[in-house]
């Protein structure tokens, strides 16, 4: 059990927001596959206040996923405080504020990393948010915009002051994008200097390492990010590994029921057409590191329906489930 604020969670490993991927859909998935605490994709300030149709359809939720953080992002306080009191009128039980993105078209409008090159406006922006947001408030940062800049450590000491409840770290500077190698002894250090709970995230790509960067750092809670995207059962090999099981990779039949729930979800969203289309990619991800599945892929490439993902999917199942009855490794 872990707390942010006054919202309870069920255990200590939250699913990263990421655009494109944590869509109802997939946060539906990875909740019931043991995480957390689910986040929406990140969601433009301005878009919520001018009241675009899409970006307001990111907050579309549903009971069984809560509690659900919503990640906003902007560069003008007024504009953040109005979008946190829509997100929470719209059913967020925690509101986050991204100030780590490093995509250039974040970073062109002054949000996301770009606001750790402005401490002051980090401040404005979060008091005009916690001065309006009556559930708890989280911050993502990363270890700065770049080496010699200000340090993780003070941006999280002005995050706790102006009354955040809890802090994300992603130790890699905004000037790094992904690349190097995360350096979790940011966040040991962060985590020495603050009260309030401190999240690690960055380069978590195993229950392993789940594990090793809570016993490196003495992190909080451990956010999840791209290891999840071909693997969402990764939260529920964590918390087997947490609870002295072994973590075993997920059955076929698994894998394809999961594979037909996910685009059932998506057609309930979606509809059915542009669900297929997104299930093109998703099938990639999800059958990537399988025996021959770049010769599936032209078969998952005419997917254009229920019937015809459900044809493709036996047919290369089928050829899985015989590699296994004949002894051969599939994973």
């Amino acid at each position: 059990m872990f707390f942010i604020g006054n919202v309870r969670l069920e255990n200590r490993l939250i699913m990263a927001p990421m655009a494109g991927i944590t869509n109802l859909p997939f946060r539906m998935m990875v909740k019931k596959l043991g995480a957390g605490l689910v986040t929406s994709e990140m969601i433009s300030a301005m878009g919520l206040v001018l009241g675009d149709k899409k970006t307001r359809d990111y907050l579309k939720s549903h009971p069984f996923e809560r509690p659900l953080a919503v990640q906003i992002f902007g560069a003008r306080p007024e504009a953040m405080a109005l979008a946190a009191e829509i997100a929470v009128e719209n059913g967020a039980d925690i509101i986050d504020i991204n100030m780590g993105c490093p995509a250039k078209k974040v970073i062109k409008t002054g949000a996301g990393g770009a606001l750790l090159n402005d401490l002051t406006k980090v401040r404005q922006i979060l008091t005009a948010v916690r001065r309006v947001c009556y559930v708890p408030l989280t911050v993502k940062i990363r270890s700065g915009w770049a080496a010699g800049g200000t340090a993780a450590e003070e941006i999280g000491l002005m995050v706790e002051d102006c009354g955040a409840d809890a802090l994300t770290v992603h130790p890699r500077f905004v000037t790094q994008g992904f690349s190097g190698c995360a350096d979790w002894d940011v966040i040991l250090r962060v985590k020495r200097r603050l009260k309030i709970p401190v999240i690690g995230n960055g380069d978590i790509v195993s229950p392993e390492h789940a594990q090793h960067i809570r016993s490196q750092t003495g992190c909080d809670g451990v956010m999840i990010g791209r290891a999840a995207v071909g693997n969402p059962w990764i939260f529920k090999q964590i918390l087997a590994l947490e609870n002295g099981g072994k973590t075993a990779a997920p059955l076929l039949s698994e894998r394809k029921d999961l594979i037909v729930e996910h685009y059932a979800l998506l057609s309930q969203i979606k509809g059915e057409l542009r669900a297929a289309r997104d299930m093109r990619g998703i099938l990639i991800s999800y059958t990537k590191g399988l025996p021959k599945s770049r010769c599936f892929r032209g078969a998952f490439t005419k997917i254009s329906g229920l019937d015809t993902l459900v044809s493709a999917i036996d047919s290369y199942f089928s050829f899985l489930e015989g590699r296994s009855n004949a002894g051969d490794l599939i994973s």
